[in-house]
């Protein structure tokens, strides 16, 4: 969710450090929990996901995700039925559907032999669905102690051996005369477990290994080791399964503290630099050049018009000093671009907080869905910014319906954004995914939305409406001026285009990864990178937005705050136009459920970023203009 964010710099020197270790560095943030031997370890179940098989040139095939206990699936069922356990706000949003699970485990308690879980019946037409499920690489996901369950796997690239988290509901070889794919119903769970005081163990690695036993399901069972044939599902009659596992402990030298530095694996962080260097160039360039220009060219227009000897008859026959009567003059749509700054200022100060606590490792992965869940808060205790930056925006633009601005600064972005995630849910319903928002959270975001941030929104348009607008430095003509043709590269949607490849240019590497955690179910934990190349992407767009308005002004083009606006949120496009290139050579999406759900989700990454960096270019060239205005004497 996620691209183009707003940082606080003041960390910068602490981030370079950190960021090579950004995979080891987290606060737990729960307490350990200490077993002795014989006591029983939970193990629960949650929804299942598809995943990117192991190879370069997988592809997801699906973002539809599965209870574990859909029916059509036929696992293993406790004693009395399953019990959802309880989740926090993000870890819904996301897609967390934790249960409990009838697996017997106990600590240092080994299974020497197999242990049956069920027999169950899978009928043909459930057979389908399962086979189909296994085709798109779905995988089970385990969590023991707060870790998930996972796969050992080498980094081709770097040799390291890393834990991914998951792990196959089938073998799908693709052999040219396959019939069907193998399901795995057998589980070998190796358990990793360290022991920091005498009689007190901490489980800190959780390993998975599925295999497919096909032959006789109801004969007594037999090594687990000995060879057996895949078991493969018939669609055209009943088939009988035996679900089986083996539980095996290994000491550890791996302290609880640190237990998540083999999930949260890092691909190739030389990347990471190349792109954060490759950021850094293009920012101190663009700083460059808008240095010289403001202090070299500007400076010296300045002093040539304030030398001018205002008694005498001069006119100066071009220049940006020539639209000083007009660039503060109201624009069209003054309200809707007051809203969209507004929630934009309020947005930065959501991501910009979020980071900050993920930085300082507040947002453990132990806790699951606390980054979603952060990011919710934030934005609900942060509508006093959006209201009060709106009203004060549209104040300075010469807004006076007041009200009806405080109304659509409170409620415009949430309802465009609630709109989208209800429709995409009906489409989650339609789909059988256990991926849909529950209806009791539905209303838990409505009370967030109409009980707290929108009150303290019109709190904040309140005090921003006391406060004023901000002073312009140059009286507006009663006449508008006429505006002379402007060159083809600084039309709106060629200059909103132009301007946003640079800071595209410095996020699109930290944008694939972004995306692979969204979609492919990938541990993402790069804050460090990501932080930084947020603050380069802010500034980028910053520079880029004032030199294009510079530009467009040297024009007499004098309707600037859309263009500026428009011309910072020009890395969104881009955005848009890289998750087609995405879902072209990572995903196979062949349902129409999850092509309508992709859309929708980089629809709403896209508008979310035009928002956030359009607010950042309109602001900077907005302080930029009246600075350059205001050095200027005018008659």
């Amino acid at each position: 969710m996620r691209s183009s964010l707003r940082c606080l710099f003041f960390l910068g020197s602490a981030l370079v450090s950190l960021s090579s270790h950004t995979n080891a560095f987290y606060l737990p943030g729960a307490a350990p929990h200490d077993y002795a031997a014989g006591e029983v370890v939970d193990l629960y179940v949650n929804a299942l996901t598809p995943m990117l098989a192991g190879n370069d040139n997988a592809k997801l095939k699906s973002l539809i995700n599965y209870d574990y206990y859909n029916p059509r699936f036929h696992f293993c069922e406790p004693e009395g039925g399953p019990r959802k356990e309880p989740e926090s706000l993000g870890s819904i949003l996301f897609g967390d559907r934790i249960f409990n699970s009838p697996y017997d485990i106990r600590m240092l308690e080994d299974n020497a032999t197999c242990r049956t879980l069920c027999l169950q019946d899978v009928p043909g037409e459930d057979a389908q669905f399962i086979n189909d499920r296994i085709r798109e690489d779905y995988a089970l996901n385990w969590l023991i102690d707060g870790l998930p369950a996972a796969e050992m796997k080498k980094d081709l690239k770097t040799g390291d051996l890393f834990f991914d988290m998951g792990f196959n509901l089938g073998n799908d070889e693709e052999e040219e005369f396959a019939e069907t794919p193998a399901l795995n119903n057998h589980y070998e769970i190796v358990l990793r477990y360290h022991s920091p005081r005498p009689d007190v163990f901490r489980v800190v690695g959780v390993l998975v290994w599925p295999t497919s036993r096909g032959g006789s399901q109801e004969d007594p069972i037999g090594d687990c080791m000995s060879a057996a044939p895949p078991l493969i599902l018939r669609e055209s009659q009943n088939n009988t399964v035996r679900y089986t596992y083996r539980v095996m402990w290994n000491e550890s030298d791996t302290p609880w503290a640190t237990r998540w530095d083999n999930y949260l694996h890092i691909f190739d962080p030389r990347i990471h630099w190349f792109s954060l260097i490759n950021s850094l160039v293009i920012v101190v360039f663009l700083c460059v050049m808008v240095s010289m220009i403001l202090l070299r060219t500007v400076s010296r227009d300045i002093s040539r018009y304030n030398a001018i000897d205002l008694s005498e008859d001069v006119q100066e026959d071009w220049g940006w000093k020539l639209v000083h009567g007009e660039v503060f003059r109201t624009p069209r749509h003054a309200m809707i671009l007051s809203v969209m700054v507004g929630n934009g200022a309020q947005l930065s100060a959501m991501v910009g907080v979020t980071l900050v606590f993920a930085l300082l490792g507040f947002l453990s992965p132990s806790n699951r869905g606390s980054l979603a869940t952060v990011m919710m808060v934030c934005w609900t205790l942060f509508g006093g910014i959006g209201g009060y930056v709106s009203s004060r925006v549209y104040a300075s633009l010469g807004g006076t319906d007041k009200r009806k601005n405080a109304f659509l600064a409170a409620t415009l972005l949430p309802t465009v954004v609630f709109g989208v995630v209800v429709f995409l849910d009906f489409i989650l319903l339609a789909a059988g995914s256990s991926g849909a928002v529950p209806f009791g959270t539905m209303l838990l975001i409505i009370v967030l939305w109409f009980g707290i941030s929108a009150p303290l929104s019109a709190i904040g348009s309140y005090f921003g409406t006391r406060h004023g607008g901000f002073p312009h430095p140059v009286r507006v003509n009663q006449i508008p001026r006429q505006i002379p043709a402007v060159p083809k590269y600084l039309q709106p949607w060629a200059a909103t285009l132009l301007a946003g490849i640079l800071p595209f240019g410095a996020a699109f590497v930290e944008l694939y990864f972004v995306l692979s955690s969204l979609f492919a179910s990938r541990a993402y934990y790069a804050f460090g990178f990501l932080a930084l190349t947020a603050g380069v992407v802010s500034l980028t767009t910053a520079t880029v937005t004032i030199l294009f308005t510079y530009f467009i002004l040297c024009a007499e083009e004098y309707r600037w705050h859309w263009r500026a606006f428009l011309t910072g949120g020009g890395s969104a496009f881009w955005l848009l136009a890289y998750g087609i290139f995405y879902w072209a050579s990572r995903l196979s999406l062949d349902s129409f459920s999850s092509v309508v759900l992709y859309m929708g989700y980089l629809f709403l990454l896209a508008l979310l970023d035009f928002i956030v960096t359009g607010t950042i270019g309109f602001l900077a060239t907005y302080w930029a203009v009246r600075r350059l205005y205001s050095a200027i004497r005018v008659d």
